[in-house]
């Protein structure tokens, strides 16, 4: 009986483990999604092998969360990751999953945030539809806070390429309407950007991300609104900033902006170019001296109080 008793216990704690490190999947918008249009013209989204192996998303109209809780010890703090992909797809594995599995190890919930993708087809205006799934995001960690024992005051997000254009955008643009919701805070309480696209200018832009998002000929105030370096404020999150010097798609200016942008403002930043690394190395293994930004990241994120 007691043999029993045991290997009962400890069936229930496997079984109570395996259930706890799965993600939790969820659909980011309880009803109607802001300013969506059912298409017949388009269909589910695309899930796409590159030649390097890694999983890329692509039409994406339904926005998800995924949650990775830590299986250590919670520190309370949250990151929200938005993959990278030039706004026409999504780079879920190397700048989702796998940033989140680093994370966890630090005691960081994770929660990934697969964002609609802009298209005039499924979207009455496809400029905002990033820029409202990030900003509800948010509001969805904190309205829940509690019971998934997060720390609403320890809520940051990570933008990868594109991705860090989607974090950059909500970080000066948290508090604008661009949907109704109610009045929880959107603001980030820090941001990573991992050779981020912060400018829609012309001549430092990454130019797919600034025609799939804006349009081939967008309007002057819709590309001054879209650059980041422009809407710094003293309210502006702290950032971490990471980039590559021969990064051949997103120029290295970009993170240099943004970075100079925060120090006029007295934002805590911090800015690492290493001299090799190319662009979308993730968390830069085998890839020379870029892989030591994680460790720097953590460094940074204790320096800040986000991690014990």
């Amino acid at each position: 009986m007691k043999i029993f008793y045991t290997s009962t216990i400890v069936l229930f704690l496997i079984f109570n483990f395996t259930l706890h490190s799965q993600p939790k999947v969820m659909n980011l918008w309880s009803g109607k999604i802001p300013g969506s249009i059912q298409s017949p013209l388009f269909h589910n989204e695309d899930t796409i092998k590159l030649e390097d192996g890694k999983t890329r998303i692509a039409r994406v109209s339904i926005p998800t969360l995924t949650i990775y809780f830590p299986q250590k010890k919670s520190s309370g703090t949250t990151a929200v990751i938005c993959p990278g992909g030039g706004y026409i797809r999504l780079a879920i594995e190397n700048e989702g999953a796998d940033i989140a599995k680093w994370l966890n190890e630090y005691g960081v919930t994770v929660v990934i945030l697969k964002y609609r993708l802009p298209n005039d087809t499924i979207m009455e205006n496809k400029t905002v539809g990033p820029l409202q799934d990030v900003q509800e995001t948010m509001r969805v960690l904190r309205r829940n806070a509690k019971e998934w024992n997060l720390n609403p005051n320890k809520i940051g997000v990570f933008g990868f390429s594109a991705g860090g254009h989607v974090a950059s955008t909500l970080c000066t643009h948290y508090n604008d309407k661009v949907y109704d919701s109610d009045t929880t805070s959107a603001r980030p309480d820090f941001s990573v950007l991992a050779y981020p696209v912060i400018t829609m200018n012309e001549i430092n832009t990454h130019t797919g991300s600034r025609k799939y998002l804006l349009g081939k000929n967008p309007d002057p105030k819709l590309v001054a609104y879209f650059s980041s370096e422009l809407h710094v404020t003293k309210n502006t999150p702290p950032a971490f900033l990471v980039q590559a010097e021969d990064d051949k798609t997103v120029p290295v200016q970009n993170s240099i902006d943004y970075y100079t942008s925060l120090k006029n403002q007295n934002i805590p930043a911090e800015l690492h170019i290493y001299q090799k690394g190319g662009h979308g190395f993730g968390l830069g293994k085998n890839k020379g001296t870029v892989s030591q930004w994680p460790d720097a990241c953590i460094k940074w994120l204790k320096e800040i109080g986000m991690i014990d």
